[in-house]
């Protein structure tokens, strides 16, 4: 189907697509004549104001598709100061800006204000540009949510909504933020959504900001050029198992490709910013010609590296991610990808940045033994295999499906060892057996125990008098004279009123700390003693004892 499309679009041209006359100046005066299958289909819906859903592999001209269609609604109108006509959302700062020059190459014939709201810049000069009133606003989500809510934005006026590489704006975790942009946004708009891939995360987002889209797509999701020559190379670490061994012979094959290819320019792709500044320094160290880009370098400098880049000041480019979207360098030769993306997907925007408007291009993917796992997920996104290239003098080795875990194999062995001192134990019945058999016969320090559990004929019983010493506040005790019959009280109360005679407040913290000691343990068995139970008549105050031969009231 995309194939036939684009026979059928390759006889068309800009005139036929109802561009005005000076916009058609400016695609000539750029040197363009026919357009790409996505410009194609796209412009023409876009005009009539319909919703777009459009994907379509890098390199096709997604960006001018959407462009070329707004310079001409836009034409007409005035913009209001702080109220833009029309947002485009980007994920990164380097394709925020790139958008930016194709409006200045496409639109040199048309009255249009753009602003650039990005971040790691001064924001005062781009208030300035949006009190002026601007047609076109192009922005990265965090910076536009930071500049409305301090309230010199209004989006009331937005007529046209254009989402940009939403699927690399689902990957770096901006969908939060474009659901709130576009909440802010009239419900009554054109709303373009475009992307390289097309997860299920994207087709949700487009049913729910898009209305009734006419869905555009010239390739297969996820697939690349038929102009880009692809190669993996498995660097062998050559019996070494040193720390940094895997990374210094990749290094070493890199700098061999490089000397072997005819390399007009070159971007050079890492997974982590780290071996961005590492990889860099290596080349530059070996007498190439290199510089490196990340997020972690302050935005002039960002922007200045890639300009000296497009300006072929140096050949070799290393960078993260953060290049891997949107941006178009004229007669890129060749894309290495130091490392194997773990996200398949990138694998396409990496290698896109090279074969672009039916030019040729090379890519090169360096590759570990144990990446076979990440060379598998990419095999499967493209829909074909790499072909391996092997190096002379470099010995081959294959690549691991399925590499197994560090230690995991060991931690099987250790789990069983685990087991056996558990095989070991007595079985469940005779520990029955040893909790049922009789209990040895309580001997006579365990009878005061039960003593609290007798009855009150028991009391005459004598009872050593508890010594002072053991009460925690010394207090007079009773007369010797005074006997049960006089207090009317059986011995047993008055020994423990002498025993635990204590303040009213200590009585009643008593309960609670033992409760603490013991952790909230409540056996559900019998209670001997006080236990965790406080008795009544602790907690009733203490009388003063009077003088010999008077008797006490409770």
């Amino acid at each position: 189907m995309a194939e036939n499309g684009s026979e059928e679009i390759i006889e068309q041209s800009f005139t036929d697509l109802g561009l005005s006359d000076e916009l058609l100046r400016a695609v000539a005066d750029a040197g363009y004549d026919k357009p790409t299958p996505i410009q194609a289909k796209a412009i023409p819906q876009v005009l009539m104001g319909r919703d777009v859903l459009g994907c379509a592999q890098t390199g096709t001209g997604k960006t001018a598709s959407f462009t070329l269609p707004m310079i001409d609604i836009l034409a007409s109108g005035r913009a209001k100061a702080r109220m833009p006509r029309s947002l485009i959302l980007e994920p990164t700062r380097e394709l925020a800006a790139q958008v930016a020059e194709n409006f200045d190459i496409y639109g040199k014939y048309h009255k249009l204000n753009k602003a650039l709201l990005i971040g790691g810049t001064s924001m005062d000069e781009q208030l300035k540009v949006l009190n002026r009133g601007v047609d076109v606003l192009i922005a990265t989500p965090g910076r536009l949510l930071d500049v409305f809510e301090r309230g010199h934005l209004l989006m009331t006026d937005v007529k046209i909504l254009v989402i940009d590489e939403s699927d690399r704006m689902l990957d770096m975790g901006f969908i939060p933020d474009v659901e709130r942009i576009v909440s802010l946004i009239p419900p009554i708009r054109t709303t373009l959504l475009f992307s390289a891939t097309m997860p299920r995360e994207i087709k949700r987002l487009a049913d729910k900001f898009l209305m009734n889209p006419r869905e555009i797509s010239v390739a297969p999701p996820a697939s690349t050029a038929d102009t880009i020559t692809q190669h993996l190379v498995v660097a062998s670490t050559g019996g070494d198992r040193g720390p940094g061994a895997p990374q210094k012979a990749k290094r070493a094959v890199l700098r061999r490709i490089i000397d072997r290819e005819d390399v007009k320019n070159a971007l050079i792709f890492c997974n982590r910013k780290r071996d961005v500044d590492i990889v860099c320094r290596s080349l530059q160290r070996h007498g190439y010609e290199a510089a490196r880009l990340h997020g972690d370098m302050a935005q002039p400098e960002r922007m200045a590296t890639l300009e000296k880049f497009k300006n072929d000041e140096f050949k070799l480019l290393v960078c993260s991610d953060v290049a891997a979207r949107g941006l178009d360098i004229q007669g890129m030769s060749h894309v290495f990808n130091f490392d194997v993306p773990t996200h398949a997907e990138d694998y396409v925007h990496r290698i896109g940045r090279t074969g672009r408007a039916g030019r040729e291009g090379r890519a090169f993917t360096i590759a570990l033994s144990e990446d076979g796992k990440y060379v598998d997920a990419i095999q499967g996104v493209i829909g074909k295999p790499i072909p391996r290239m092997d190096l002379e003098g470099e010995a081959k080795v294959a690549l691991d499906d399925a590499p197994p875990r560090k230690g995991g194999r060991r931690r099987g062995r250790d789990r069983d060892r685990k087991r056996e001192p558990q095989e070991s134990q007595p079985a469940p019945e005779a520990v029955e057996a040893v909790e049922a058999s009789p209990a040895p016969e309580a001997t006579p320090e365990a009878a005061p125990e039960a003593a609290p559990e007798a009855a009150p004929e028991a009391a005459p019983v004598a009872a050593p008098e508890p010594a002072p010493e053991t009460a925690p506040e010394p207090v007079p005790e009773a007369p010797a004279e005074t006997s049960a019959a006089e207090t009317g009280k059986p011995a047993r109360r008055s020994r423990g009123r002498g025993r635990d005679r204590k303040p009213e407040n200590q009585a009643a913290k008593q309960p609670a700390e033992r409760q603490r000691k013991s952790g909230n343990r409540d056996s559900g068995g019998r209670v001997k003693g006080l236990g965790d139970h406080t008795p009544f008549f602790l907690t009733q105050p203490v009388p003063k004892v009077g003088r010999p031969g008077s008797s006490t009231e409770d």
